[in-house]
């Protein structure tokens, strides 16, 4: 468990939360993606601006709503990762989607190479290892948290059908064809090694994403889960674990079949989309166990109305809190979601989960 002394009030409330340790507030956060940004500009700048309960940092004019650099996985046209897949994206400011897999053909496996775990990341290089050491320092004396978060969102289960491609990785599992366990050696020695480096340079908090569910259900049996993913997760997660490192995982989809498995493997604080779930799934599955950063209806945004949005995310909020924790919420907002429920996200999260006003997120003491 760590220590509260030194950190500031939003990491002490974080943590209270992931321990279940009787938090001040239930944190709420509303993500403006970039293409809302491009589209709406000093509109939903104005709403930003207006809740500094929500956006308590923001700046007038800290936003390009032009965005001239972007990630590649932003940009238009289509980009190569460095483990050679070639993304393609025809809306600049959304996420991209593999449109040509290297490994699509298991002919090209024994000429392709993985990138260097500790000289490139996905599009590039990894950071300095030794400044990472004195970042991270820096950030637990400002009294914030040693923050690990160096393997990108699908690293693992993802990966594999990034380098395969979807179908044909369901063929490899059904067959259990030994040159995916081959692929899953490569992967699983990466993204360790990688984790073992931000374990060195001090991470006291690590953060890992990759969507494991698909809208209903998982993609493949529990039971294959186990046999294919699990134990890369633990040889990944496990070290974070056994040094009593928070874990955070993001996962789009439904999980709720593997949730136990995830708290095996050290996950303290899930990140599980409330319609893929049910609100019921996660109250009944996940509540209590582990912490939950919950992922509010993006599906629902567009089409409700203000009040419908009131309705939906207080419900949400009343049905997963407790005084004890355990409860973090959290919004995206696609382009396809209006200024007017912008607002209505933004209003109803401040009303729901009790926000306090900044300079008393300053005042109270840890």
């Amino acid at each position: 468990m760590i220590d509260y002394k030194g950190r500031d009030n939003n990491t002490v409330n974080l943590l209270k939360t992931i321990y279940f340790d009787h938090p001040e507030w239930v944190d709420a956060s509303v993500s403006i993606m970039a293409a809302t940004w491009m589209k709406y500009r000093d509109e939903v700048e104005s709403i930003v601006l207006a809740h500094p309960k929500i956006f308590p940092t923001y700046k007038k004019g800290q936003t390009n709503f032009d965005f001239p650099s972007l990630p590649p996985l932003y940009e238009d046209g289509e980009h190569t990762d460095t483990w050679g897949t070639v993304w393609g994206n025809i809306a600049r400011g959304m996420d991209s989607m593999p449109i040509s897999e290297p490994l699509e053909d298991w002919a090209a496996f024994d000429s392709w190479e993985s990138p260097d775990p500790l000289k490139l990341g996905d599009w590039a290089p990894q950071p300095d290892w030794s400044k990472l050491s004195l970042d991270m320092e820096a950030s637990r004396e400002a009294g914030g948290l040693a923050r690990g978060g160096g393997l990108p969102h699908g690293f693992f289960f993802m990966r594999l059908y990034y380098l395969r491609g979807f179908d044909n990785l369901m063929l490899d599992m059904a067959d259990d064809d030994p040159r995916l366990w081959k692929l899953i050696e490569v992967l699983e020695h990466y993204c360790v090694t990688v984790t073992q480096q931000y374990l060195g340079a001090g991470a006291e908090f690590m953060s890992f994403g990759e969507d494991l569910g698909m809208q209903h259900a998982l993609p493949i049996r529990p039971e294959m889960w186990r046999k294919f993913v699990k134990p890369t997760y633990e040889a990944v997660m496990g070290p974070c674990r056994d040094r009593n490192i928070p874990i955070y995982l993001h996962s789009d989809g439904h999980i709720l079949e593997i949730i136990d498995d995830l708290i095996d493997v050290g996950v303290s604080m899930i990140n599980p989309q409330i319609r893929a779930n049910s609100l019921e799934g996660i109250r009944d599955v996940i509540k209590g166990k582990i912490s939950i950063n919950l992922d509010l209806d993006r599906q629902l945004f567009p089409f409700a109305t203000p009040l419908e949005i009131s309705d939906h995310i207080h419900e949400a909020v009343e049905t997963l809190s407790a005084p004890e924790g355990g409860l973090c919420v959290g919004a995206e907002c696609e382009p396809d979601v209006s200024l007017e429920n912008i607002e209505a996200i933004c209003q109803a999260l401040e009303s729901a989960c009790d926000l306090p006003d900044p300079e008393y997120r300053k005042l109270i003491e840890n």
